[in-house]
């Protein structure tokens, strides 16, 4: 009986050594440990647990290249205990790198990075931390996008608007009211005067007060104003005197051009009226008078006679007309300050110079054939010195520069 009752007990001692989960490992040689169910957690490194150094270059050197590619869980035979003593996760505590992946944000889905700092990090912003704009204030202390300055807090030119404008309707009020009364001294003509001077000079003080205090003015505005305040006047005086000899209406002409002419400056013009246009109107308003006198000359001393209207309406229409063509001309050319005074400068010299030098020449000034040459001679200068001289062109201002060799700011 003794070997039949082992035999019948063997398969019981087999069921036992298969169940063991020590045997289980022996037995199918598997590097995989077995941890119980309820141990089966991520493993998280308690908060008394030194800081991690970083891999010796022994390990690096022999750890595999298909250790990088293991999922995550893996260890080492032999880690179970560790997993079984580990501590259990703590808030705010960093996983391992045996913790689960956690779930992948949605690929179409984008956040804004931080800056990044010169450690080459990306400081992890809060939105606490993040710093608000705060809403932009007008304080009234910027006009036309620059800082406020000067004695009436509109910039460099702004005294000298005013008071030209002040000085302006002055006049006007006085010579209006003086030229209506022939210039009579009595008491009602000197009431008249001093109220026309005093009303004058007050609408033009309030109004270049309010319109200097709400626009920019600068320098080159406030001074090419008062020379297209002139230019403006005798215009209108000129194109009066076509019609009418009344002395009222002429001075009230010449007055309401004069103002004309001051407001398109500051109006069309602007506060920041370039230096470079307002050269070349007040250049073509010289031009267009020193023309108009040469080409008079050239009649009258060819034998035909000009009367004394016919001179004094000229003169006074061709500035207007002179500095009226080339303010239109600046919505097509650019040039430099530098090209508008050195062509002036040439075309006046040269000018100057034929006509002097020609009239000697040819035995006096009472014939045509000087004023034809110190026509002819000044307009060359003035060409020639405008499209030929290389370093007055302004390349920046051209649009298209490199579309031919050389370009320049007429065409």
């Amino acid at each position: 009986m003794s070997p039949l009752r082992n035999w019948i007990c063997l398969p019981a001692v087999l069921a036992l050594v298969l169940a063991s989960p020590e045997a289980a490992r022996a037995q199918t040689g598997s590097s995989y440990p077995y941890t119980e169910p309820s141990q089966a957690r991520p493993s998280y490194p308690s908060q008394e647990a030194a800081p991690s150094q970083p891999a010796s270059p022994s390990y690096q050197e022999q750890q595999q290249p298909g250790d990088s590619e293991r999922q995550p869980g893996y260890e080492q035979p032999g880690s179970a205990q560790q997993q079984q003593q580990a501590a259990p996760p703590v808030e705010g505590a960093v996983p391992s790198r045996d913790a689960p992946l956690a779930q992948e944000p949605d690929a179409s889905r984008t956040s804004p990075l931080a800056p990044v700092t010169q450690d080459g990090l990306r400081p992890t912003l809060s939105p606490a931390s993040t710093p608000v704009q705060p809403d932009y204030v007008d304080s009234g202390a910027v006009l036309d996008g620059r800082q406020r300055l000067g004695p009436f807090l509109s910039g460099p030119g702004s005294f000298k608007f005013i008071a030209h404008h002040t000085t302006l309707g002055a006049l006007g009020g006085f010579f209006t009211q003086a030229f209506a009364n022939d210039f009579s001294f009595d008491q009602s003509s000197r009431e008249a005067m001093l109220a026309g001077t005093l009303i004058g000079a007050g609408l033009g003080f309030g109004a270049s007060a309010w319109w200097q205090f709400n626009n920019w003015v600068d320098r080159p505005m406030s001074t090419f104003g008062m020379g297209n305040s002139v230019v403006g006047g005798m215009f209108m005086a000129g194109f009066m005197d076509l019609f009418t000899q009344d002395a009222g209406v002429l001075t009230w002409s010449a007055f309401l051009g004069a103002e004309l002419g001051a407001w398109l400056t500051a109006g069309l013009g602007g506060g920041q009226l370039p230096l470079n246009d307002g050269l070349l109107m007040a250049s073509g308003a010289g031009w267009g008078a020193a023309y108009a006198s040469l080409l008079l000359a050239v009649i009258h001393f060819s034998g035909t006679d000009i009367s004394s209207k016919t001179w004094r309406d000229a003169l006074l229409l061709a500035p207007g007309i002179g500095a009226g063509a080339l303010a239109l001309a600046t919505m097509r050319y650019d040039p430099t300050p530098s090209q508008i005074l050195r062509a002036d400068f040439f075309g006046a010299g040269v000018g100057a110079a034929v006509l002097l030098i020609s009239g000697l020449v040819l035995g006096g000034f009472d014939q045509s054939t000087p004023y034809v040459l110190s026509f002819l001679g000044s307009a060359g200068a003035i060409t020639t010195v405008s499209l030929l001289w290389e370093e007055s062109v302004d390349r920046s201002s051209l649009k298209h520069a490199k579309d031919r060799p050389y370009r320049n700011v007429w065409w």
